[in-house]
């Protein structure tokens, strides 16, 4: 009885935290993802070129945005994949671990730097693919049915990506910004969050209450401070993980795949009476080589904020983080 009132009770939060948080991070997304170059541009002949693509700066702004032209079902695009992979670790975490083993972004075992390491390392390989896929699923025009996985995953992987899937791990940047977050957060966050604010094994034990003023004044600051580093990692890792990958020798090797995949692919926009996107991309024939190539050119088509929208999402987690 009480196992089924366990599994009853992970499965309301499950859908308590999905109905809220998807919305939300779909928003998150599409910000950080969006292509919003500077006013002027110049073209390959020198030319002047200004930007006709959606001009959206703010995080509330873009929420407006997608419900309007997508309406609610936009706003829950990639609910599928969010939750296959929430609850696959739920039930990992009930039968195979107890419930202060919780994957990268949250809680991390207490074994150690290089045992919290190694866990967090595994989290992320098994991790990066639902990372691809969820951003894609909220970033595709196109509507993906919820029970069609095989019809959107063709819409979602090229043909490439789908006869060679590990692919997403070679993908220029991707791995590496998300490695690089997570090691910041694990070794020095993780290091500096044990030694200033140690807890014990005891139930119920409360690392804030016996830490001193000084301790708990040093993790909010890192916490904050956090944001100048992890922040650009999260806009970057979105724009290269919507990034797809193909082989067609006359063409770049991360950019769209050229070959016609055999589908029509319904667009929101057609769905909705709508004639623009929601958000705008880079050109898929000129992407992304790298993390620092990624870095470079932001910051010279879209300028250095835009390496921080939503900074303040960031930092409320990042503090939250320090202190949990």
């Amino acid at each position: 009885m009480s196992s089924i009132l366990d599994i009853l009770a992970v499965t309301g939060m499950i859908a308590a935290s999905l109905a809220v948080s998807v919305p939300l991070t779909g928003a998150l997304v599409r910000l950080r993802a969006n292509f919003n170059p500077k006013s002027i541009q110049l073209d390959a002949e020198g030319n002047v070129e200004p930007h006709t693509g959606p001009v959206v700066t703010s995080f509330f702004g873009m929420l407006a945005r997608v419900k309007r032209i997508e309406g609610w079902s936009g706003l829950y695009k990639g609910l599928m994949p969010m939750l296959l992979e929430t609850s696959l670790l739920s039930i990992f975490v009930l039968v195979a671990l107890d419930s202060s083993a919780m994957r990268y972004g949250g809680r991390i075992p207490s074994t150690g730097i290089l045992g919290r390491l190694a866990y967090a390392t595994v989290a992320l390989i098994l991790n990066l693919p639902a990372v691809v896929v969820t951003y894609r699923a909220i970033t595709t025009p196109y509507r993906l049915p919820y029970f069609r996985p095989i019809y959107s995953l063709r819409i979602l992987l090229t043909p490439t990506e789908r006869r060679r899937p590990w692919m997403i791990y070679t993908a220029p940047g991707l791995f590496a910004a998300q490695f690089l977050h997570l090691v910041y957060k694990v070794i020095f966050v993780g290091s500096l969050k044990a030694f200033l604010l140690p807890s014990s094994e005891e139930p119920g034990d409360k690392p804030l209450l016996n830490a001193s003023p000084v301790a708990i004044g040093v993790m909010i600051a890192i916490g904050l401070l956090s944001t100048v580093i992890l922040c650009p990692l999260e806009v970057i890792a979105s724009k290269l993980a919507i990034q797809r990958n193909h082989a067609a020798p006359e063409y770049n090797s991360v950019s769209q795949e050229v070959e016609e995949d055999g589908i029509t692919p319904e667009e929101y926009v057609e769905y909705a009476g709508a004639e623009e996107d929601v958000i705008g991309l880079r050109h898929e024939k000129d992407p992304y080589l790298g993390l620092v190539d990624c870095a470079k050119r932001v910051i010279d088509e879209e300028g250095l904020r835009a390496l921080y929208r939503a900074w303040w999402l960031t930092a409320f987690i990042s503090l939250g983080n320090a202190l949990a």
